[in-house]
């Protein structure tokens, strides 16, 4: 049987709404139908919010999965603002790629939109490839990567996804000294023993963390 495939081109954005009442909500989706139909959208109903909204849990199993048969696939997130976005996109994607490929596992880099305001946007990647002999470093090496990317294209660290132990040795260079000094404060006033989880958000007193190094006990 002959024929021939026909490729599509743009993008889908799938907008859910929430407020105190059915008002508010309905203000929103005007808006929001404003914004679509100035740039040529086309509505498609429901149907794509309730397919994402069915299966939007499924992902942590596919991966599971995938890691069964020697596929590494793992997910990070930004966001900037949008004069900003694609330039720090595709600093990231290439960070991720030469990272992956020098480990011997050119990767699949996938990126989507998942988070939009006013001022910006949130990045959100997701990443395929070849499992290395040693999985968590070849992951530790390419996050790194992609953290000073991230920073280097002035994004946040992290959009969503919490700092913690991985994001934190990248924290002092996106807030700043200061703003390390303001958290430690806050942390000793509200957990002056220090028994709620040490070590994980703030930088330790007087260490200059180096992104990727091995996470120092801090407050």
């Amino acid at each position: 049987m002959g024929g021939h495939l026909t490729r599509m081109s743009g993008c889908l954005a799938v907008a859910t709404v929430e407020g105190a009442g059915s008002a508010e909500a309905e203000v929103v989706c005007a808006a929001l139908d404003g914004v679509f139909g100035a740039h040529g959208a086309k509505p498609r109903g429901e149907d794509p919010a309730r397919s994402w909204e069915r299966g939007r849990f499924s992902s942590p199993a596919l991966r599971d999965t995938l890691l069964d048969i020697g596929v590494l696939a793992e997910t990070l997130e930004t966001a900037t603002t949008w004069t900003s976005l694609l330039a720090l996109k595709s600093a990231v994607t290439a960070a991720l790629t030469a990272s992956l490929t020098a480990s011997g596992a050119k990767p699949i880099v996938l990126c989507h939109i998942s988070h939009v305001y006013p001022a910006g946007a949130s990045l959100y990647f997701t990443v395929v490839a070849a499992l290395g002999e040693d999985p968590v470093a070849q992951w530790t090496r390419a996050k790194d990567a992609a953290s000073r990317a991230i920073d280097a294209g002035g994004g946040t660290i992290t959009h969503h996804h919490a700092v913690g132990r991985d994001h934190r040795p990248y924290l002092t260079a996106e807030i700043g000294d200061l703003g390390v000094e303001i958290l430690r404060a806050v942390k000793t006033a509200v957990d002056p023993r220090g028994i709620m989880n040490p070590g994980v958000l703030v930088p330790p007193i007087g260490a200059t963390p180096t992104p990727g190094g091995p996470a120092a006990p801090g407050a």
